[in-house]
Order: structure tokens, then C-alpha cells, then sequence
């Protein structure tokens, strides 16, 4: 199990704010996912996905975040163009003290 695992931040991108949590330390990750539903229930013990994260977690300073119009980040109208996607990655980056990472 991963020790630490910040509390659901918000990062300020653009006219919306991206939540997202920090899991883990090392090298930083940010994963870029379609597979959960938000990043508030990524650590329920019934999550079928918090084994995948944890280990990953224990290699890694693991920076998940909901996309725009996902989870617990703003809404967004129609489907955000691959800019804006991006600028929300940097922005989550920045957010989590991050310049560089792997993209996952």
C-alpha cells in the first residue's frame, strides 16, 4: 500500500481546474487515462484499479488527474480539442511541481 497520497488537488488551466492526486514518490508519471470514473474513488478498497496504481505508485511519483469534463474536473461543452488537453497536462504538471515526467 501507498503511504502517501495527496488529498484531491485543483489545478487552474485555462477557464476551468483539473482535480487531481500525487501518489507515491521517484521518478514522476503522469498517467493519462480513460480508465476510472474520478480521481476521488482511485483508492477505495473495492477500486479494481488501485492495485495497477499502487504499483505503480511504488516505483513512481504517480500524477493521475481527470480530464476536462471527467470526474471531478470542470465541465466542459462538446469535446475539449487536443490544445486544450495538453494544456491541462502541463497545467497538473506545473500544479504537482513537476517540469518533466513520463506520459502514461
Amino acid at each position: 500500500m501507498v503511504s502517501t497520497v495527496s488529498p484531491v488537488r485543483y489545478a487552474p488551466s485555462g477557464d476551468a481546474f483539473v482535480a487531481y492526486r500525487v501518489m507515491g514518490s521517484g521518478p514522476p508519471v503522469v498517467l493519462i487515462n480513460d480508465w476510472f470514473s474520478h480521481v476521488g474513488d482511485l483508492w477505495r478498497a473495492d477500486s479494481p484499479f488501485r492495485p495497477v496504481l499502487e504499483r505503480l505508485a511504488s516505483i513512481s511519483r504517480l500524477i493521475v488527474f481527470d480530464k476536462r469534463g471527467q470526474g471531478l474536473s470542470d465541465r466542459f461543452e462538446g469535446v475539449p480539442m487536443l490544445e486544450q488537453r495538453m494544456d491541462d497536462v502541463r497545467a497538473v504538471m506545473q500544479a504537482a511541481g513537476s517540469t518533466r515526467a513520463l506520459l502514461f
